[in-house]
Parts: structure tokens; sequence; C-alpha cells
């Protein structure tokens, strides 16, 4: 019996094991960004695209390593049976299996737990069913790379693979769905940089009038070298920002102008965290597709005059 573990075993072995590992959890974390998402809690309403982009780009790499890798696995062990007896692959199935049957284990108790004390909601119970579809699914192929001669063995050999390859599919396409295509989030980072640019130039606008009790002329003005400020362009074109200035003792008033290329429910729809200045309500940067001015007025007496160092 040719039972001796080569180089070559042990790090297939160890290859498809973490390849394994690291698709499960990229899979279910992609999963549970998807019911976050199409479940909003208020509690816990943070949501960012990385969340999402990250498991999918993992998944795209991975699962295909894990199939190769599992394939290779299989033509060696058809071709010696043996194969299947060496100790790296029964260390691996076995920890496997003790791994996912703890998974599941766990997953019903917390799902008891939370209904005993009356917390249970819909997003928690798409969760757990998740979690234990997919721990379910990894269990059940390793139990029978265990008994290899049970009556379903082939079926589920066979079966699970191709059940696997469906669940990864429609994850990361829900995934694509929500977080939208990488042109849409290249629009998306622009238009969010835009934003910031804008609130800098406000906010240095206000900071112009504190210190001299007028507004800038144009936005050249707030040039500083000494703060090393310059006021930036839009990050696409390279255009610079509209600025206009309506100056008055009692209401200083300004406008400030930029071109989007998603509107502001679009974005948020990617990342639904502010990406304001907290002092900032939300709807002063609601913006819409195309050329967008936010009209600032100055309230003397919220922005006082900075008394010059002495």
């Amino acid at each position: 019996m040719n039972t001796k573990t080569t180089p070559k075993d042990f790090f297939v072995q160890i290859g498809a094991t973490i390849a394994l590992y690291a698709s499960v959890i990229a899979l279910i974390n992609l999963a549970f960004e998807i019911i976050n998402r199409l479940l909003p809690d208020q509690l816990s309403n943070y949501f960012s695209s990385g969340s999402i982009v990250w498991p999918i780009s993992m998944l795209i790499v991975l699962v295909p390593i894990l199939y190769l890798l599992e394939w290779l696995v299989i033509r060696d062990i058809a071709k010696v049976a043996e194969r299947s007896e060496i100790w790296v692959r029964r260390w691996r199935i076995y920890l496997t299996l003790f791994l996912a049957g703890a998974t599941m284990a766990g997953d019903v108790i917390t799902l008891i737990n939370v209904y005993l004390n009356g917390e249970i909601s819909s997003r928690f119970i798409w969760k757990v069913i998740v979690l234990f579809v997919i721990c379910s699914t990894v269990f059940k192929y390793f139990f029978f790379s265990v008994y290899e001669s049970a009556r379903w063995t082939k079926r589920v050999k066979t079966t699970v693979p191709w059940f696997g390859i469906v669940i990864v599919i429609a994850t990361i396409v829900g995934g694509f769905i929500i977080v939208g295509s990488p042109a849409q989030q290249r629009s998306v980072r622009f238009d969010q940089q835009r934003l910031n640019d804008l609130q800098n130039i406000q906010y240095q606008v206000t900071n112009y009038w504190q210190k001299k009790r007028a507004l800038p002329v144009t936005m050249a003005d707030l040039n500083d070298s000494l703060a090393n400020f310059t006021v930036p362009a839009d990050p696409e074109t390279g255009v610079q920002y509209h600025y206009s200035s309506k100056d008055s003792a009692l209401a200083p008033s300004f406008s400030l102008c930029a071109t989007f290329d998603l509107s502001s429910s679009a974005n948020l729809q990617v990342n639904s965290y502010p990406i304001e200045y907290a002092a900032q309500p939300a709807s002063n940067w609601k913006h819409g597709v195309g050329n967008v001015c936010f009209d600032r007025t100055i309230d003397p007496a919220l922005y006082p005059a900075v008394s010059p160092v002495k």
C-alpha cells in the first residue's frame, strides 16, 4: 500500500484547504452583506462597497483554484486508490468536518437563544439559513469523502460541486447588482471626491470670511502656500469648480458648482455612510446628474470674526 505523503501531496492538500476555508468565509461575508443591504437595520446602517467588492474578488480567484486542486486530488486517487489514505488528506477531511459541524451546531444554538430572547428578525433568520446551507454543503461533501462506499456517495460527490458553483455565481451576481459595474464604481468615487473638494472649499471660504470679513472674489484668493492649500479641480476633467459670491455684511452668500456623473441617491446605493462633514445635514449635499450648484449663506452669529494673533 503506497500511503507515503509526497511534497506534492502535502502542498496540494494544504493549498486546497486554505482555498476552501477562505472561499467559504468570503462567500458567507458576501451573502451577509447582501442580506444587510436588502434588509437594512436602522441600528446598523453602515455600508461600504468594499465589504462586497473584496469577497467577490476573493471568490473569483479562489474558487477556480479550489476546484483545480480538488480535481488534482481526485485524479491522483483515481490512478492510485491508496492515495486516499495519506495522512494529510485524512487530517484535512476530519478537520473540515469538525469545523463545519461545530459551526452548524453553533448556528442552531444561536438561533434558539435569539428566539427565546424575543430578538429574532427576518434578517437574522436569513443569515442563519445562509450559514447553515453553506456549512452543510461542505460537511456533506467531506462526509461522503470518508464513506466512499456509501450508497449516495457518487451522486453527492457529483452534485455538491455543481451546487457550490451555482451558489457562488448567484451570490457574486447579487453582489454586482448591489454595487454596480466597475464603471459605476469609478463614477461613484469621482463624485465622492467632488463632494469632498466642495466641502473643503466651503470650509476655506468660511474661514477666509472669518479672518477678513469679506468673501474671496475668486477661488484663486483661497490659495495659501503657507497653509499648503491649493484650490482643487475636478478629479476627472481637471476643470475648475465654479464659484460665485454675493458679499454682504448681514448675509454674505456664495455658490459652489460641480458636474456629477451620478445622483446622490445612486451614490448611496453603493455607499450608505455619510460623506459630508458631521456639521452639515445630508440634505445640503444632495445632487442630481450633471451640473449642480450648492448655495450657502454665512451666519455672522455662528461664524464670528477671528481676532488676529498679536
